[in-house]
């Protein structure tokens, strides 16, 4: 071997992740999953779902559903028929590939959602450009030819590229642009058939020709339950894509990509209204709705949709455990965002204006959370047989306790690279007085509320912190919902 060569290979191993040789990642688990998560997706925190589609045309689901599965409760009978009558008493006799014609997006203007994702402080956004249905955002042959109909926004109802325009109005703003993308389609004709055609022959090329096209930063995939990793050859669309794609640097996966691999294998984890779940170091996203739906739900009502304090707590309590929040609107089928789900994104912007820094390029401290006496065991209500976790979970875990329980008094994160630790407190101090516990700082050492720079006085009683905070001001601070404060 030349040495010139040699200089070469010893430089860029160190680069390498461990257990990743100069070919790159193999199509197996074990080198799969030394892949880092790219730090980018570390810093953002937060991020926007957008689920849109044919079944936003209907847009209605028992209340505590969710409405993207219209397709699916209308031809299963699901609730007893509910959706079947309504669908009945609403289409007639329309079958729900006829509701393609009346998506017709009339509306949707690229630019005011940029504009408005923006403003919502979130750093990436992923519109699903391809749910269970099938029915795709862009346009593409393997949609067309393999449902036999026209099953693009190109080809009925907008006809138009809404990813490309989306994904063009996003490339203005500093919102990085990603992508869902489902692998299994409920009714697919093919994948009925032959399994293995499908995945061979439909989704894996329809899959690359989107992230080949549009090289989203984010690609989040879906739909992998109903068969193994081994059927979806999951590793060795990977090992492309990290090795071979025009994204393969810093590209975002997940964990859906087979029966049994979420939460054991792949990138980030994907709990879905789970925000009680842990996983240790292990990068994880939670993803929900603003209400109970993804996709737009007619039938839920304002006291459905989390409060601006619920969710800007939630960000903080994932934040503080080493996660993300992906948080979702459904726009109607006409491309309008509903104005509840905007005011909702506006009011996340307006907190994050203000205490950002202590949400955006942070990780864990040494704990997440510092927690009031009582029990800690506090779940989450549920629906018998429903996974899914009420937002005021995070009100009775900070602010609104049930009787005996105890609440997180403040939330930590920090900075490595200002070395600050920041703490986000649900309210403000009684009497303006907070103790941090356990915590030991240098004589010097400053710590401010960020809202507004004010110095807070501080002394230190044996292993505590006792803070003297201002006298609280409606007019002077804002940030409402948590108030933050920088130690250093």
């Amino acid at each position: 071997m030349k040495l010139k060569t040699l200089f070469i290979l010893v430089v860029l191993m160190p680069l390498m992740p461990p257990g990743v040789n100069a070919q790159g990642y193999k199509a197996n688990w074990n080198s799969l999953d030394k892949r880092p998560v790219p730090e980018w997706f570390k810093d953002a925190k937060f991020g926007i779902f957008i689920t849109w589609g044919v079944y936003s045309v209907p847009a209605y689901a028992p209340k505590g559903q969710y409405a993207e599965w219209y397709q699916y409760w209308l031809q299963t009978n699901a609730f007893n028929g509910d959706v079947a009558k309504y669908h009945k008493q609403v289409f007639g006799d329309k079958t729900y590939y006829d509701l393609a014609k009346d998506f017709k997006a009339e509306l949707f203007k690229p630019d005011k959602w940029a504009q408005l994702i923006e403003k919502s402080g979130a750093k990436y956004v992923i519109p699903v450009a391809k749910h269970h249905d099938g029915f795709c955002w862009w346009p593409n042959k393997y949609a067309n030819e393999v449902w036999g109909l026209p099953w693009t926004a190109m080809d009925v109802g907008p006809k138009r590229d809404l990813l490309g325009d989306l994904f063009s109005a996003l490339h203005k703003t500093s919102v990085k642009a990603g992508v869902y993308f489902s692998w299994y389609e409920w009714f697919n004709p093919l994948y009925k058939s032959n399994p293995e055609q499908y995945v061979l022959q439909h989704a894996i090329p329809q899959a690359k020709d989107l992230i080949e096209r549009y090289k989203p930063a984010v690609f989040w995939t879906d739909g992998d339950w109903e068969d193994s990793d081994t059927t979806w050859h999951a590793t060795e669309f990977l090992s492309w894509l990290y090795n071979e794609s025009a994204v393969k640097k810093d590209i975002v996966t997940y964990d859906r990509y087979g029966k049994g691999i979420r939460f054991k294998h792949g990138s980030v984890y994907t709990p879905e209204y789970q925000p009680d779940m842990e996983f240790g170091d292990h990068y994880f996203e939670e993803s929900r709705g603003i209400g109970f739906s993804y996709s737009y739900n007619k039938m839920e009502d304002a006291w459905d949709y989390n409060s601006p304090q619920v969710l800007v707590l939630l960000l903080s309590d994932l934040v503080s455990r080493g996660g993300n929040l992906l948080l979702d609107i459904g726009p109607d089928a006409s491309g309008k965002i509903p104005p509840i789900m905007q005011e909702r994104l506006l009011q996340m912007g307006d907190w994050l204006k203000i205490n950002g820094r202590a949400i955006y390029n942070t990780r864990k401290w040494i704990r997440p959370c510092q927690w009031s006496e009582g029990k800690r065991n506090y779940k989450p209500k549920r629906i018998e047989g429903d996974f899914k976790a009420n937002g005021d979970f995070m009100l009775k875990l900070t602010v609104d306790p049930d009787l005996g329980y105890a609440v997180k008094e403040c939330f930590f994160t920090k900075n490595p690279t200002t070395k600050e630790v920041f703490a986000i407190l649900p309210k403000w101090p009684v009497n303006n007085h907070f103790i941090i516990k356990d915590m030991q700082l240098k004589s010097g050492a400053v710590i401010k509320l960020m809202e507004t720079g004010e110095v807070i006085k501080w002394k230190q009683e044996g292993s505590n912190i006792l803070l003297t905070f201002p006298v609280f001001s409606p007019v002077k601070y804002k940030s409402q919902y948590a108030y933050a404060i920088s130690i250093l």
